[in-house]
Order: structure tokens, then sequence, then C-alpha cells
């Protein structure tokens, strides 16, 4: 499962163009949320989402170099920490796998804190589950609601 993020240009465009490329492997895409942004750098708003893609011959570093290639097609720039980004490709999930390569930690290491993965991902599967953590509509129970769905607007592929 991949979480997806905006906040610079035309954010949707930039959600949509990570949902065109996998669109081979996609199987949902879930709504659109606009989320505040999170960190020490004043920044404008992002756009939110989840993609859950499936291909059996992608292994989890795989879906982190597929990730990495789709930040840099989005031209995303890597200069602050927590810095505005035109795109942000999280790997979060992978079935079957746990990971403490600081790399590519699995499931990802903040997961649980961040309702912006975790809404759109029990949107998008209502029966999801984080490894170590449970139910992702339960772990939501404790987390702050600062999000609005966005029914407006759609990631398309």
């Amino acid at each position: 499962m991949l979480s997806i993020g905006s906040n610079l240009g035309d954010r949707l465009a930039y959600l949509s163009s990570a949902a065109e490329a996998l669109a081979d492997v996609l199987v949902v895409a879930s709504p659109v949320y606009e989320t505040p942004p999170w960190g020490p750098v004043e920044q404008g708003d992002y756009l939110n989402a989840v993609l859950i893609v499936d291909d059996p011959g992608t292994d989890a570093r795989g879906w982190l170099e597929r990730a990495h290639e789709l930040e840099r097609a989005a031209g995303r720039e890597r200069t602050i920490r927590w810095g505005p980004r035109t795109l942000d490709v999280d790997v979060v999930h992978v079935e079957g796998v746990t990971s403490d390569d600081p790399e590519l930690t699995l499931p990802h290491p903040r997961a649980h804190e961040r309702a912006f993965v975790l809404l759109p991902w029990a949107d998008a599967d209502p029966g999801a589950e984080l490894p170590g953590y449970g139910p992702v509509a339960a772990i939501l129970t404790g987390l702050p609601d600062e999000l609005t769905r966005r029914d407006d607007l759609a990631v398309r592929a």
C-alpha cells in the first residue's frame, strides 16, 4: 500500500500522475483528503490519498524504487526535511513483509500516527490491518481528526 501526497503546484494532477503510472497494478485509489502540513516548515496544505497496488513480481525494494521514480517524474526535490513537495510517495505496507532496514522500514514506522495515511486506507480497504497495531479503523479512533475529505476531487488513473 502506498500513501501519496502533494502540496505544491497542481496537487491533484501530481496525485493522479502516480495513479496513472501505476494503472496496470492499481487495485483501488482512496478518496482524496486535504490535510494541514506537519513539521517545522511553514507550507501549504496537502492533498493525500492511498493507492492499493498489487504486483506479485514486485518486492518491497521494488515498490520503494517505483515510489522514488514517481517522485522524480513529478520533479520532487529533497532540499528541506519535511518541506513542501510536488509528490511524496511512501511505501506503508507490503503484504507479508516486515523490515527494519533504515532505507525501507515496514510497515512504515509512523503510519500508526498519521490519520492522513490511515483514514484514506480505511476508506479504500475497510478491513485493512497495520501489522503490529491491528485494524486500521481501530487505530484511527485515537488520532486527531484534522482532515477534510474532498469528495469534489478524485485521483484518476
